[in-house]
């Protein structure tokens, strides 16, 4: 055992940016990729503090309620949170008194290669699309869900961050128990 080294954490492994952090201009369509491979096993990890760093200030995370939905405001959504309910759930999710997670619910991602869809670089946009099947479990309870996470990303200070973050349900319109932790 006197070999054993210690495993790099994930930004280690699977950060997008180069040494000093910064995206070298505009990022390539590997570095989206990456990105979204990095912030599933993120929640996966239960790294939720670091998870929500990815957000710009004013993201959103967002699981319509309906096939097709367009607008999060005027139609009821399964959740639409800001950073600051994201924050709050990450709160609730790490309390002592959370009696609905103890123990802790875990989850897994099983993602597709995400595709980049747009890249729009004169405005500082790129939206990603990824086809997932998502675990959750708890006690002998487990739930699978499918789902296609959609990322619209900017780059700010020199690193990618997410703006939108929309997970479309493939049953969207069925009836849930508790979806405890993120897509």
């Amino acid at each position: 055992m006197a070999d054993a080294q210690p495993v790099p954490c994930v930004v280690e492994i699977y950060d997008v940016f180069d040494v000093t952090g910064a995206v070298v201009d505009a990022p390539t369509d590997q570095q989206l990729i990456d990105f979204v491979i990095r912030e599933a096993r993120l929640i996966d990890q239960h790294r939720l503090e670091e998870w929500l760093d990815l957000f710009t200030e004013d993201g959103i995370y967002w699981m319509p309620l309906e096939w097709g939905q367009t607008d999060p405001l005027l139609t009821a959504s399964l959740m639409y949170e800001d950073k600051l309910l994201l924050t709050i759930r990450i709160e609730r999710l790490k309390g002592n008194r959370t009696f609905s997670q103890k123990p802790k619910s875990r989850c897994h991602h099983v993602l597709q290669t995400p595709q980049v869809d747009k890249r729009d670089e004169a405005n500082n946009v790129y939206v990603t699309w990824t086809a997932m099947h998502y675990v959750e479990t708890r006690y002998d309870d487990q739930q699978l869900y499918a789902a296609w996470a959609t990322h619209t990303l900017t780059v700010v200070d020199g690193r990618l961050r997410i703006r939108l973050k929309r997970v479309d349900l493939v049953n969207c319109d069925a009836a849930f128990g508790n979806i405890q932790l993120f897509m």
